[in-house]
Formats: structure tokens, sequence, C-alpha cells
């Protein structure tokens, strides 16, 4: 009699690891499958070029858009509300249309800031802004 408990016990303590298995597989597929629809997203950023030669004088001078610090936009050194910067552009492309705009981010400012001034140059139309980061 005491072999036949033995021989159940023994069957007890035997773990079957064949539905832990399918469970991890599962989640394997699961996480393959939802990581594939994962995109993020980017800004494209246009570089100034780099050249060794100054500008040309007689070049139109950009529109500076300034991001600073403490998450103020400044454009050509005026403190703008963020809903003003599109109709503040729209006036300085209308005086200069040649003129590039340049935006100035310094590296502590907030990227809300920073997204609102480069929304509203893009809402006024203009595609080919140059951003730059101050050095610190």
């Amino acid at each position: 009699m005491r072999r036949l408990g033995k021989a159940q016990n023994e069957e007890e303590t035997d773990i079957d690891i064949t539905p832990m298995l399918d469970v991890v597989f599962i989640m394997l597929i699961f996480f393959i499958v939802t990581a594939s629809f994962v995109k993020e997203s980017a800004i494209p950023l246009n570089k100034p070029p780099a050249v060794d030669t100054p500008p040309d004088p007689d070049s139109p001078r950009p529109i500076v858009v300034e991001v600073t610090d403490l998450s103020e936009i400044k454009i050509q050194n005026r403190l703008v509300d963020p809903r003003a910067v599109k109709p503040t552009i729209v006036r300085l492309r209308a005086e200069s249309p040649e003129s590039g705009v340049v935006v100035k981010v310094d590296p502590e400012a907030k990227t809300r800031a920073i997204m609102e001034a480069v929304d509203g140059i893009r809402d006024a139309k203009v595609f080919d802004s140059t951003i730059s980061m101050k050095k610190s």
C-alpha cells in the first residue's frame, strides 16, 4: 500500500509547463503584433548650411523668432503672444518676402512653446524655416 501512495505523490510533484509555455508564446505574439503598429512622428527640420563665407550684406535679413529659457516667444526682439506668431510672421514676410525665418531655441525652453512658435510659422505658410539651438 505504501508503494501506491508514493507513486501518487510522485505524479503530483511533476510540473506540467505546457500551459505556461502556451501563455508565454501568446504574450510574445501579442507584443510583436502591437509593436509593429507603433509609429513615431517627427518634425522635418531644415538645418542651416555650413558655409565659411559671411552672408552677402545685400541679402535680406532673416526674421528671427526666439524661444527663451522662460518659454517666451520673441520675434525680432519683441515679446509676442503665441497666438500672434502667425499674423506677425505674415506681416513681416509681406514687408520682406525674400526673408527666411530662423527659430532660435534656448535649451531650457519648454517643448510646448517651441511647438507653438513652429506651428505659428507653418500656419503663416512658411515651410523653409530653420531651427537653431542656442549654446548654453
